[in-house]
């Protein structure tokens, strides 16, 4: 054994690439200097077992739990570390901080005032206003189950995160996107009933069928992050546990799974994720092809604009999330950095609720309106 460790010494340049081989393919590749060397140990040892798979003995050397892997005896991640914005300049940390977490109280504020001043101004007790509420409670949850933990680590030299941790991160994440997507296709489906069918719309849109509606939404979001979670967590980590990425995100840790199912499942989550999104887009976009048409048959300009300004918000919230979620899914393979991948990933997780509230607070009369009035009803008591 003496003679076999001295021999290593030289072949250690080799090793990690035959076990991380080993771990990773079927059929094992070695360079020639371990294949030859796989033979003299077999000629001592005088033994003819596994001869065809030099880098299951090999990762053995190097390590233990890789010849494991390589059996497909896996043994279990418990917890995983978080790259993120470790891999910034330090100096240029605080202030990413600073403006992510500004970015994240702007959010929630915002976010808070639109559903006080809704359910206190009786005059929004409509159902395009408590889809907003719904709408602005999805993305309080989602920006609590994301930002929080990516400030924390930014300014943490200890970014590792429990298995389980992991993994309700992932449900609360994908359970509160998927509701805001399917939020935003409910209040395009509104908009279609108000404009398209205006004398059925108290029939059509009754309280009990909004309330039906956005618990069909949170019921199908939690349907989804449960299901892509269970999918995911269904694989098993071996080898390394560092996920690029500053949260637990579904195709960073797939990348970290083991055995020959994974790219199937890879594919599965796929398609299920561009299935129900694209399903929601599909159905907003066809929404307001109606919507155009008949604003289109209005004979007046002034009543064309009216009609169509009850919109913008919504289409304009709906531009902004679909945008930046193409922007990170469906860019095109190249040379990008972890850096640059990092921050468009902020886009869509920062970047997009911090602009839903400013979007319709300015851009919708009739909550602009109330929000101002709801301010001066407060403050002008001190004021006099």
């Amino acid at each position: 054994m003496q003679y076999l460790s001295q021999e290593l010494q030289g072949l250690a340049p080799h090793l990690p690439l035959c076990a991380a081989d080993s771990l990773r393919q079927e059929s094992f590749f070695c360079p020639p200097q371990l294949a030859a060397y796989w033979k003299r140990h077999h000629r001592l040892r005088g033994t003819r077992k596994d001869r065809d798979k030099p880098c299951t003995f090999i990762s053995f050397l190097v390590s233990p739990d890789a010849a494991s892997a390589a059996g497909q005896n896996y043994s279990m991640v418990s917890e995983f570390i978080l790259v993120g914005f470790s891999t910034f300049p330090q100096h240029l940390l605080p202030a990413f901080f600073l403006l992510f977490l500004l970015m994240y109280l702007f959010t929630l504020l915002g976010n808070l005032i639109i559903m006080a001043t809704v359910w206190s101004e009786r005059g929004l007790h409509t159902p395009m206003y408590l889809f907003l509420c719904a709408l602005s409670t999805s993305e309080i949850l989602f920006t609590v189950a994301v930002t929080p933990r990516m400030l924390v680590d930014m300014l943490s030299s200890h970014r590792s995160i429990t298995f389980v941790a992991c993994a309700s991160q992932m449900f609360f994440s994908f359970t509160f996107g998927f509701t805001h997507s399917f939020l935003l296709m409910i209040m395009g489906y509104d908009r279609y009933v108000a404009i398209c069918h205006p004398l059925r719309y108290n029939v059509l849109m009754s309280t009990r069928t909004c309330a039906r509606l956005v618990s069909w939404t949170w019921a199908g979001g939690s349907v989804m992050g449960m299901m892509v979670t269970l999918i995911v967590f269904h694989l098993t980590f071996c080898g390394s546990n560092v996920i690029h990425h500053f949260f637990c995100h579904a195709f960073s840790l797939l990348k970290l799974s083991c055995g020959k199912e994974t790219s199937s499942v890879t594919m599965g989550v796929i398609l299920v994720c561009v299935t129900a999104l694209m399903g929601c887009l599909f159905l907003i976009i066809l929404s307001y092809v109606f919507i155009v048409a008949a604003i289109l048959r209005i004979p007046s300009a002034e009543g064309r604009h009216k009609t169509f300004s009850t919109c913008v918000s919504h289409l304009t919230v709906v531009i902004v999330h679909y945008g930046f979620a193409s922007i990170i899914y469906l860019k095109p393979k190249g040379p990008h950095s972890m850096d640059s991948n990092t921050l468009m990933a902020t886009t869509y997780t920062v970047f997009t609720p911090f602009l839903s509230p400013i979007i319709f607070s300015l851009r919708n009369k009739e909550l602009k309106n109330a929000i101002k009035k709801s301010f001066q009803r407060k403050f002008s008591p001190l004021s006099s």
